[in-house]
């Protein structure tokens, strides 16, 4: 099988790692915890580095990937092509440097949302209303241009019988989110992917960002702003639920 390895690129927690693998077993104040052994995403630590199968999310094997060093050329195309010189002293590393910078900006290619979810707590109780997690940041890739699309998520479901941690929430919008994208795609697989595996009664998701293809260039109209949402089972069917979790969302 095919390896690449991953420089260092992430830092979450007071060790300066990324750790987000969940063991099966309990979570929190003692919920007990089922699903899968680890979440889909790598584990970075400061220093380290780390290899990643060569895979898309699924196992599902990326064929004909340009090697790094084939990256870093097209790179430097790039800088000559712009009029610059690459062997220029500021410019010497900067194929390297932007390839590093994808793999972080794009690691989505190598991270399986779907896993993440599968780790769930029941002990709910008897709550049977909806969970919110508002402003949860997005920075996504427009796939036409490939220039930043930042904005902010809402990420809603009404759960039946399964609970899962709200950081997983903002997680499964870092899978999807970086890659190259269109917004109304990205609300669908987030909705989507929440739906098949909680098996709620209801998913919402709504994304506000700005396309810097259309606010840094082109039309070139700063500050405008994509509403697009992804509303599924009750959320989507009843007047009520629906009109609730537009509240929560709008705050």
């Amino acid at each position: 099988m095919a390896e690449r390895r991953h420089p260092p690129a992430y830092g979450d927690g007071e060790d300066g790692a990324l750790r987000l693998g969940v063991a099966a077993g309990k979570i929190g104040n003692g919920h007990a915890a089922t699903g899968g052994k680890g979440d889909g995403f790598l584990s970075l630590s400061s220093g380290d580095d780390v290899a990643v199968d060569d895979r898309a999310p699924g196992g599902r094997p990326i064929t004909g990937r340009p090697s790094r060093a084939a990256a870093e050329a097209a790179v430097r195309t790039l800088i000559a092509w712009l009029g610059e010189d690459p062997d220029r002293e500021g410019l010497r590393d900067t194929p390297k440097r932007v390839v590093r910078s994808y793999d972080e900006l794009f690691a989505g290619y190598v991270m399986d949302p779907r896993r993440l979810l599968e780790t769930t707590f029941e002990d709910v109780g008897s709550y049977d209303e909806l969970v919110v997690l508002r402003d949860i940041r997005v920075v996504s890739f427009c796939e036409h241009h490939m220039l930043p699309v930042v904005g902010r998520a809402h990420v809603g479901y009404l759960p039946d019988r399964r609970l899962v941690g709200l950081s997983k929430l903002a997680r499964v919008v870092d899978g999807f989110g970086k890659r190259l994208q269109i917004q109304e795609r990205l609300v669908a697989e987030i909705a989507e992917t929440i739906e098949a595996v909680l098996k709620p009664r209801g998913v919402g998701v709504v994304i506000e960002a700005e396309h810097s293809c259309m606010t840094l260039r082109g039309i070139n109209r700063p500050g405008a702003v994509m509403t697009a949402s992804c509303l599924l089972g009750a959320i989507r069917d009843d007047a009520r639920t629906r009109s609730e979790f537009l509240q929560l969302v709008r705050g």
